[in-house]
């Protein structure tokens, strides 16, 4: 986009400002293509005795359907389309599956004599709200996925036309920027036609279908922008600003000129950067920091060498888990597991055991804790399941005999709960061996930190453990008493808390008395504005998105690690906030 083009646009008079998560770092400069609501008005109206089961067997039919073209856009996607549309189109096709949707939908239908439109609707109002209570961050947004495959179905029941832009109609010279409330996996797929420099939605966070496919892609991206698509028209003038979640609507013509330039020297920093790839991750005074990858699917591990990870610091287990009726059985469990082994190459990897919350059980059968983020989740709920934990760490044992696997226990607490695991990994290990497949036993095992009793307490775990990981994203809002996915407090979530901070440093320094390695794998790891300050903490180990690498590591390079040490200890003894300006001065 031209300065001269921005000039000539006559609806450039004035310019808006909108604010939203930045999920993808980066700038574009366009025209919008806004996405009509995807969401559509649904009657209610009953239905007589007689037509209970064709009004069932409509509902059936649509179902089937949209599942259908899931599954042939899964079997016709492209090569160069991002590996991970593929697998989101898939848990979208297993959603339409679930019993919990269709059969909940049918019985509705039955018992109240109610239209396929509004019964669907219904129920998932119902899941929506009972994966909206949920604590994990990605199982809370995937509220996402039930609602996306509801209007999928609700588009085959009406008979609505396509919603998305036509591409053939727009102008594609320039730079589009998609602009809509949501965009699923199956609507990234239809809009590959188009040249698009990023995607800005009302709803989502980081966890979001857009903000992972956007990822993978490499586009600035912005989410959770709450009306972005209702003040802004089709073919405005967008700047988007990934790195502060900024987007401006018509700038001014001095305004397009500063932010051109920003994106110019934004490409000349990217491509620098590459450069940076094999380069080690050394401070100036010569301490080595550990780069690893945090992954949720097998298929990324091939993102994070190219982005020059030395190893996977957290792989999210519980992705090959949701999203399906069945539960993975120990052979694919171990196929996915053992895959990321073999691409990594002789680089660590560290599988996280299954972190699911007591609000939903694996089986579909939804139960509503109390207190949902302190209930039966995580290592509490595995133990609790004793064969679904068995299935698990015997697939883990196999592939573990592929290379160096470790493995690491989310929301420790308790020493017994460490010993109960060595026990189960134990059982694990003599049931392989009695069965003669091939295996590991000589594993690491290590916890996330992320209850601030362990934080506090963390010595006799450093002690027993192989490896810490420090998660700050749970650690953070549990220290601070704050839901971070509350929009009322979430203002107040606050990573430079000089409690939080107290904690890290701890965890950092008791590992450091008994020569344990001590690593980041929260979000914190991968913001380029902390990294002198984890570096004045002390720590050496860090995991984040692949994307967000090269970034971290050229800031690294440039500190000087035992300064920072000094600096950082002298503001936590004063109970000071940390001044992150001064910490580059």
């Amino acid at each position: 986009m031209s300065a001269s083009d921005a000039a000539a646009s006559p609806a450039l008079n004035s310019t808006l400002c909108l604010v939203g998560q930045g999920v993808v770092r980066g700038y574009a400069i366009g025209r919008a293509v806004v996405m009509s609501a995807a969401a559509l008005e649904v009657a209610h109206y009953r239905i007589a005795d007689e037509d209970v089961a064709a009004e069932r067997q409509r509902l059936c039919q649509a179902v089937e359907a949209a599942a259908q073209d899931l599954h042939q856009m899964v079997e016709t996607l492209p090569d160069d389309a991002p590996r991970e549309l593929g697998v989101l189109l898939s848990v979208h096709a297993m959603l339409l599956q679930d019993p919990m949707l269709v059969q909940s939908v049918c019985q509705l239908i039955e018992e109240r004599q109610v239209n396929a439109e509004w019964a669907l609707t219904t129920q998932g109002q119902t899941l929506a709200e009972q994966f909206a209570l949920m604590e994990d961050a990605y199982l809370r947004e995937r509220s996402a996925d039930v609602r996306q495959v509801i209007e999928r179905v609700l588009r085959v029941l009406s008979g609505s036309a396509q919603w998305l832009p036509n591409l053939d109609e727009v102008d594609t010279e320039g730079s589009l920027i998609v602009v809509a409330r949501d965009i699923s996996p199956a609507d990234m797929m239809r809009l590959r036609g188009g040249k698009f420099g990023a995607f800005l939605t009302d709803l989502g966070g980081a966890t979001s279908h857009t903000a992972i496919v956007a990822r993978s892609m490499n586009v600035p991206a912005v989410v959770g922008m709450g009306l972005v698509r209702a003040l802004v028209r089709d073919g405005d003038l967008l700047i988007v600003d990934g790195i502060n979640g900024v987007v401006l609507v018509n700038p001014s013509l001095a305004i397009l000129r500063e932010y051109q330039d920003r994106q110019a020297a934004f490409l000349r920093e990217r491509d620098e950067l590459k450069s940076l790839r094999f380069a080690p991750a050394m401070t100036l005074d010569g301490i080595q920091i550990r780069m690893e990858a945090n992954i949720e699917l097998p298929e990324e591990a091939a993102d994070a060498l190219t982005a020059g990870a030395e190893g996977i610091g957290l792989f999210r287990s519980e992705f090959l888990f949701m999203g399906r009726a069945e539960l993975p059985g120990e052979d694919e469990q171990y196929e996915a597991y053992a895959a990321v082994v073999r691409t990594m190459a002789g680089r660590p990897v560290t599988i996280r055991t299954l972190d699911i919350g007591a609000d939903k059980t694996l089986d579909g059968e939804a139960t509503v804790a109390t207190n949902p983020a302190l209930g039966l989740r995580a290592i509490r709920y595995c133990l609790a399941n004793p064969e679904l934990f068995n299935t698990q760490l015997r697939a883990l044992l196999r592939a573990a005999a592929h290379g160096p696997l470790r493995i690491l226990v989310p929301m420790v607490s308790h020493m017994h709960e460490v010993v109960a695991t060595r026990r189960a990994l134990a059982r694990a290990a003599e049931e392989l061996r009695d069965a003669g497949v091939a295996h590991e036993t000589r594993v690491q095992l290590g916890a996330m930190v992320e209850i601030p009793a362990m934080a506090i307490a963390i010595e006799p775990f450093a002690e027993t453990l192989d490896f810490l990981s420090i998660g700050t994203n749970d650690l953070i809002q549990y220290v601070l008493a704050i839901d971070r996915g509350d929009t009322d407090v979430a203002s107040l979530y606050d990573p430079m808390h000089p409690a939080v901070l107290r904690l890290i440093a701890h965890t950092i320094n008791a590992g450091e008395r008994v020569g344990k390695p001590v690593s980041i794998c929260g979000e914190m790891a991968g913001d380029v504005r902390v990294t002198r300050m984890l570096l004045g903490l002390g720590l050496t180990g860090f995991s984040m998105h692949p994307q967000q690498l090269l970034d971290v590591k050229k800031e690294i390079r440039k500190a000087h690690s035992n300064a920072l040490r000094v600096k950082v200890a002298s503001a936590l003894n004063r109970a000071e906030r940390i001044d992150l300006a001064a910490l580059s001065a």
